[in-house]
């Protein structure tokens, strides 16, 4: 299993801005820093700023920052948002599901159970507990663009 570019690009963006929690962050500048294009990452601001993890202010010293502390912020919360569908088998797929062993399967529970165990895990880490680290603090104040 492997999380999407967006989903891996919104953590980034929390983690970033949860370490410069005391400026507004650039939207060019995290690009540089992650590698990619500015505009990939308007796209990742806008949502979070849509579901409420990020503020934004727009034009001459616009920006954007955490809008609440990175402790409320769980890690299980932020991938279900804005990974999409976890479906890991085509049985997971409702009516679209084509699989002739879905009667007597047992892998659709299995699977079911191995989502749950992940997103127990992320549900118990917080953006905060990822920028604990002094070693991310310095990696992240150490990216391309930083102050």
């Amino acid at each position: 299993m492997q999380l999407n570019a967006f989903t891996d690009y919104s953590l980034r963006v929390l983690i970033y801005a949860a370490v410069r929690r005391d400026e507004r962050c650039m939207a060019a500048e995290a690009a540089s820093a992650f590698g990619v294009s500015r505009h990939h990452i308007i796209k990742v601001i806008h949502t979070l700023q849509r579901l409420g993890y990020l503020e934004t202010t727009r034009g001459r010293g616009g920006g954007f920052r955490l809008a609440q502390d990175p402790e409320r912020i769980r890690i299980g919360d932020v991938v279900r948002q804005t990974e999409g569908t976890l479906a890991l088998a085509e049985c997971f797929a409702g009516d679209a599901n084509r699989c002739p062993l879905t009667p007597a399967c047992g892998l659709k529970g299995v699977l079911h159970e191995a989502v749950d165990a992940f997103f127990g895990v992320l549900d118990r880490c917080t953006v905060a507990d990822l920028v604990a680290r002094r070693r991310m603090v310095a990696l992240v104040n150490g990216l391309g663009g930083a102050a």
